[in-house]
């Protein structure tokens, strides 16, 4: 026996030959374990979950009933390609969350950082990446093709379309829909997403140094009120800056995009 103990599977749960099971792991009643679904040590189907496809979920990760994952995309597009969908450690995802495999046009893969939480009703849509430490609120949807880097949070009920990216640290508000890119640490609201702000609540628990969030601050100012276009300001910030994490804005402005920005003050 492993410190971990043994893997429990309920008699009433169904695993398919060619499943993978880690060390330690509880298969609780009613749950169905696809044949290419691999499952790290320790982790916990409660009851009634679904794993299909092939699907990798990393250590210790607690998976709530009737979460359905693993799953084709809803994309049309689809003509059952051989895709994946990775997880990583320590997510704790709630009941009724569905995450999709990826598609051949997305590079084949949808991934998932470690320690997430993704509550009750909420979607995560083919060839999406997550990050670390992310917080997917109730019935809050990302569409395909995203990039959710770490530490945001996204509200309830609100949407990110498809080709987003949400830079670090940034946070969606409640009943919110994102259309556009959103920069590190800002802060969106409003139904068609705003970029209202910063941060500033996420950046002090992380114990960011109060000269990088002066530094951010003057930066917001220069990207909402500074002469010439959006990227010309953000050009000249980076020239100016010594702020990690200003840098940090900077790179994500002019780094390559499917989408434009939300800037300040932006409907």
């Amino acid at each position: 026996m492993s410190a971990r103990g043994e893997t429990d599977i309920h008699p009433s749960a169904v695993v398919e030959p060619g499943a993978q099971l880690g060390q330690g792991c509880h298969v609780g009643p009613f749950c169905h374990v696809g044949p290419d679904t691999k499952l790290g040590d320790g982790v916990t189907l409660k009851s009634h979950v679904v794993i299909s496809g092939d699907t990798e979920i990393g250590e210790d990760c607690t998976l709530f009933p009737f979460a359905c994952i693993g799953e084709i995309p809803q994309d049309l597009k689809f003509r059952g390609e051989k895709t994946k969908l990775v997880i990583g450690a320590r997510n704790r995802i709630r009941e009724h969350v569905t995450m999709n495999t990826g598609t051949e046009g997305g590079g084949g893969v949808t991934r998932v950082g470690d320690d997430g939480l993704f509550m009750a009703g909420c979607h995560v849509a083919h060839d999406v990446k997550v990050g670390n430490r992310v917080i997917i609120v109730n019935n809050a949807a990302l569409a395909g093709h995203c990039l959710i880097e770490d530490d945001v949070i996204i509200g309830g009920l609100s949407g990110v379309h498809q080709w987003v990216r949400i830079g670090q640290g940034a946070i969606i508000g409640a009943v919110t829909m994102v259309t556009n890119d959103v920069i590190p640490h800002g802060l969106v609201q409003a139904p068609r997403g705003e970029l209202d702000g910063l941060n500033l609540v996420g950046l002090k628990r992380r114990g960011v140094a109060r000269s990088d969030i002066t530094a951010l601050r003057a930066a917001f100012q220069m990207l909402a009120q500074g002469e010439g276009s959006f990227q010309e300001r953000a050009r000249r910030l980076g020239e100016e800056t010594e702020s990690d994490y200003v840098r940090q804005i900077v790179n994500f402005i002019t780094a390559g995009s499917d989408r434009s920005f939300l800037t300040p003050g932006s409907i």
